[in-house]
């Protein structure tokens, strides 16, 4: 046995048992590692942002019935896709690459018909830019958001869901999310808190970092202001002090192995890794704990009412976590494996119903960030995986669309009451100003000062659709 392999093994052992839940968990991590990549921290250019809120809609919105307005539907409604003047959306060459079903009857002509608006719209703020009656609370922060009306994907299944946050279909060996992206490239600004950090459900890929190795991953927490976050007490009765003795002790050993054995890559990440573990056990509590919040903030954002209490509680989280520094975090909404926000049928009270869950907490986030003057350095971000059909699936549903569907972005640098891009009348394709989901990634970094492309990993090489291009338009 080697005295490197002895000295680590020793280690281990100590480590596993000193009671330190969480710090044990990152020394596994950062032995299964390996080097871990490196960067300086510092941003490639003047930032006009700090900080990312993500929100996620699984399962796949409708685009028709949200942000992207589509009265053709109405006029058409009940005939077939052949029976428009708009046939030609159907022409093969727009999804060759997809995997699509289109239904023909004996004749070839298309059978799916178009199914009408389910839901009303309204002209909202200065800009009067048009939202859905679904989402009337949105509506009213109209006048910050920037709609990209655009978008586009290849994966007709929501394995997309990999896509949008990887920009990679998910048959394609997984990469780095743009949460991972975002965690490499930048340095911290609260050393007593992970700078990565996911709460929602999460199916399809519970991984980020991958070639980048787990240190990237995003650290889950959920809303239990006594647990919040899993493994992070220790396993029996044990003092603060006592943890902080071990931690100094274990510490002072990997100090005296650095010395003995320098050409150890990782003792130093170890070391910090153990350090943020102590420390996150008494910040991770703090800042999910709502007690100190207002009446009238816990209102702002749905507290008080059964339909919202549950995502509003995880948006104040993502505001009180953005303002003590946490870079990225990513809230997914919508739980099952494909996501609730599928509505294959029943769209009218499904998506109605989901709409008002999210509803009234995306605003109160909105407002709280831009009275607190937080919004000016905080990205948020409203994304699903694709739209849905303009054509009916069964009689009250619509089916997976990746050929144009939409998203919103506010704070940060990012214009406020504009639409940006197009879908063709029966919102089928993305027609003026298509966007693929990296475009949105790239245009995050460009305002947190990062260039993806500088954003390199020896023995690793990304495809150039995975930069994006910066959405120069709807920048202030």
């Amino acid at each position: 046995m080697s005295p490197e392999f002895h000295q680590t093994m020793q280690r281990r052992r100590f480590l596993g048992s000193s009671g330190f839940g969480l710090g044990s968990i990152a020394l596994h991590s950062l032995l299964q590692a390996g080097t871990i990549p490196h960067q300086t921290g510092d941003p490639h250019f003047k930032p006009k942002a700090k900080n990312v809120i993500w929100l996620f809609m699984r399962g796949g919105v409708s685009h028709m019935e949200s942000f992207d307005p589509k009265p053709a539907l109405n006029q058409y409604a009940e005939k077939t896709i052949d029976e428009t003047p708009y046939a030609n959306v159907l022409d093969p060459e727009h999804f060759k690459d997809l995997r699509v079903v289109v239904v023909n009857d004996a004749n070839g002509k298309q059978r799916t018909k178009i199914y009408p608006l389910q839901t009303g719209f309204k002209q909202y703020g200065q800009s009067g830019t048009a939202v859905s009656d679904w989402f009337p609370h949105i509506g009213s922060c109209v006048d910050d958001l920037a709609v990209i009306r655009s978008m586009w994907t290849t994966d007709n299944n929501h394995g997309a869901q990999v896509q949008f946050h990887s920009g990679r279909h998910m048959l394609d060996p997984r990469v780095p999310t743009i949460g991972a992206w975002i965690k490499y490239g930048l340095g911290s600004l609260n050393r007593n808190l992970p700078q990565f950090i996911s709460m929602g459900p999460r199916f399809f890929d519970k991984r980020d970092g991958h070639y980048l190795g787990p240190a990237y991953d995003a650290v889950t927490l959920k809303i239990d202001p006594e647990n919040p976050l899993d493994f992070a007490r220790p396993e029996g009765e044990i003092t603060a002090e006592q943890q902080r003795r071990g931690l100094d002790l274990t510490n002072r050993l990997n100090r005296l192995a650095a010395e003995q054995y320098p050409q150890d890559p990782v003792l130093e990440a170890r070391i910090k890794s153990y350090e943020l573990a102590f420390r996150m056990q008494t910040a991770v509590p703090d800042a999910m704990d709502f007690s100190k919040e207002s009446g009238a903030t816990r209102k702002l954002y749905g507290l008080d009412q059964k339909e919202t209490k549950a995502f509003g509680e995880q948006l104040l989280a993502a505001r009180r976590l953005s303002e003590r520094g946490v870079r990225f975090i990513q809230i997914m909404h919508g739980d099952g494996a494909a996501g609730a926000w599928d509505q294959h049928s029943r769209l009218r009270e499904k998506h109605s119903q989901l709409a008002m869950q999210v509803d009234r907490p995306i605003a109160g986030l909105l407002k709280d960030l831009k009275q607190r003057g937080q919004l000016e350095d905080t990205i948020v971000v409203f994304a699903t995986e694709f739209g849905r059909t303009p054509g009916s699936q069964g009689s009250d549903g619509r089916d997976h669309h990746p050929f144009g569907f939409s998203v919103w972005m506010a704070g940060g640098g990012i214009k406020g009451g504009i639409t940006h891009g197009a879908t063709d009348e029966l919102g089928f394709h993305a027609v003026e100003n298509p966007h693929y989901v990296t475009d949105i990634h790239a245009t995050i970094m460009h305002q947190l000062g990062l260039d993806p492309r500088r954003l390199e990993v020896p023995g690793h090489k990304r495809l150039d659709r995975d930069f994006g291009h910066v959405i120069h338009d709807i920048l202030a």
